[in-house]
């Protein structure tokens, strides 16, 4: 399980184009579900097994719930994108890469704004007719 845990970082892909796009999504979207199951359950047990000792590491736990977040997340914004296919995806973040459904303000992975911002009359004391 470590292993996988180790491959599955990287770079974020692309989202992907042409005729298989949907395809491609829902195969990501059934091995994050994969991946969150198993996290899920190895985060369980780990918590069982520092119980019965009687001896938690608070540390090894926060960073398990982080890996599990983290793969949760990224399920989350992939299932929006299959929802939300029939009227078309948003695009890929400018900064990292990562893609997000139509009207999403902020990047769900790096949290860096999608939308550019425009000044506002209040600020500038211009008004337009």
């Amino acid at each position: 399980m470590l292993d996988k845990l180790r491959n599955r970082g990287g770079a974020p892909a692309a989202p992907p184009t042409g005729p298989d796009r949907h395809a491609d999504l829902r195969a990501r979207r059934d091995e994050l579900a994969e991946q969150v199951a198993e996290l899920t359950w190895d985060l369980g047990g780990l918590t069982y097994e520092m119980a019965i000792r009687d001896h938690f590491r608070v540390d090894v736990l926060v960073r398990r719930a982080a890996e599990l977040q983290e793969v949760d997340a990224e399920l989350g914004e992939v299932e929006r994108l299959l929802s939300a296919a029939e009227e078309g995806i948003g695009g890929a973040c400018r900064s990292c890469g990562a893609p997000h459904s139509r009207g999403a303000v902020y990047c769900w992975k790096c949290g860096q704004p999608l939308m550019l911002e425009a000044p506002s009359a209040a600020v500038t004391g211009v008004v337009t007719p």
